[in-house]
């Protein structure tokens, strides 16, 4: 099922998935105090003891003039400064810009995902457009794994080139057109065909795996949670979902946009101890889910090594505090993907580290051969690959 690379190098396959929770986490119970590798599990992180040695942990990071809240929650994996303000376009987003490298080795270059009622989505072209999410994971196990009738497949091939039709025509209009537009503009129409040609590409290579069967499994269709308050559950059964999805290389980029909303009241918690109770019950559900999942990734066996082995799963939250909506000092681990973890990484808490230094470290962990990302200028100090 996996392409070769060239001069017959066999393709490793190498996988990020990237998690949002978008109500912040209590900071009291994830930081560690201790930097290093012998520091104090917190009571969240408790809740993954069994996989210490698999993730790293750090503290003091954020995303450089990423502010206003809320706002910060569609630059998480963008690093795009100041959302909040009036004419604001967002960039790339991380696992959009790994797919442009990377996404034709597999039938979906990424897929881009959500849980909970609302909430939007993680991903991001090039020319900053949102890319929809998709939250039923019985759709997505249907999208992933059930073959369509002849006749549907068919359908689907020939939408795909009526698709290539007319971005042909867009082409060869714009190229009249680009005659007579002065030298800035004739920059900014290239610019678009070149994301037409590249559109092209994505969809030549769409009609070629329609027409390959699906993976088979043996696991049945998930049932969807419909109660945005149970975004904890919500978050398992996407995860066994997306489990399937990398150990059959049916992609390897994910964005999960965990919207936990529901929860807002309680952030706004003003240190009462009764509503920290109740906010502390619902984040520790967060973690339970991330350590099913990490778990399920740990059992899958892939050449030598584990699917977790293969797969950087980066795990955190646009706000530091909820309560006051401060955009610094975000929570943020990363597990998986063959670095050395077992340990807490601890910056400044004033001068935050730039968290786009590790979206360097996991683009180049992916094989992307780059030194920079977003506002990030460097690989992430402190991580080694194995």
């Amino acid at each position: 099922m996996r392409p070769a690379l060239a001069a017959g190098k066999p393709d490793l396959p190498r996988r990020m998935v990237c998690i949002e929770t978008n109500m912040g986490i209590l900071p009291q119970f994830f930081f560690p105090e201790k930097a290093g590798l012998d520091y104090k599990l917190t009571p969240y992180l408790e809740r993954m003891a069994a996989f210490r040695d698999h993730f790293t942990v750090f503290s003091g990071v954020s995303l450089p003039g990423v502010t206003g809240g809320h706002s910060a929650e569609k630059c998480f994996l963008t690093g795009t400064p100041h959302p909040e303000r009036g004419g604001f376009r967002n960039w790339v987003s991380l696992d959009q810009y790994a797919a442009e490298q990377i996404g034709s080795r597999t039938r979906y270059p990424s897929l881009v995902l959500g849980v909970g009622n609302e909430g939007q989505t993680l991903s991001y072209t090039r020319s900053g457009a949102p890319i929809p999410i998709e939250r039923s994971a019985r759709k997505l196990f249907e999208k992933l794994f059930v073959q369509g009738k002849p006749d549907e497949v068919v359908n689907a091939v020939n939408a795909l080139r009526q698709g290539r039709s007319t971005l042909d025509f867009v082409g060869d209009q714009s190229k009249r057109l680009a005659k007579s537009l002065p030298p800035a503009d004739r920059q900014r129409l290239d610019q678009y065909l070149t994301s037409v040609r590249d559109l092209e590409q994505r969809l030549h290579s769409a009609e070629e795996w329609e027409q390959k069967p699906k993976p088979k499994v043996t696991a049945a269709p998930p049932e969807d949670i419909k109660d945005g308050r149970e975004f904890a559950r919500q978050s398992r059964t996407m995860f066994d979902v997306i489990q399937l999805a990398l150990a059959t290389d049916s992609s390897r980029l994910v964005s999960v946009f965990v919207d936990a909303t529901a929860i807002h009241n309680i952030t706004h918690h003003g240190n009462r101890p009764e509503v920290l109770a109740e906010l502390r019950a619902k984040e520790e559900g967060q973690f339970d889910a991330l350590a099913a999942f990490l778990k399920t990734l740990s059992s899958v066996k892939e050449e030598g090594d584990t699917l977790l082995d293969r797969t950087m799963v980066l795990y955190g939250t646009c706000m530091g505090s909820a309560n006051s909506h401060a955009n610094n000092n975000l929570p943020v681990l990363l597990a998986g993907g063959g670095f050395r973890h077992g340990q807490h990484l601890a910056f400044d808490t004033q001068n935050n580290y730039p968290l786009t230094n590790l979206y360097v470290s996991m683009l180049q962990r992916l094989g992307i051969e780059t030194r920079e990302f977003s506002t990030g200028r460097g690989t992430m100090r402190g991580m080694e690959v194995v």
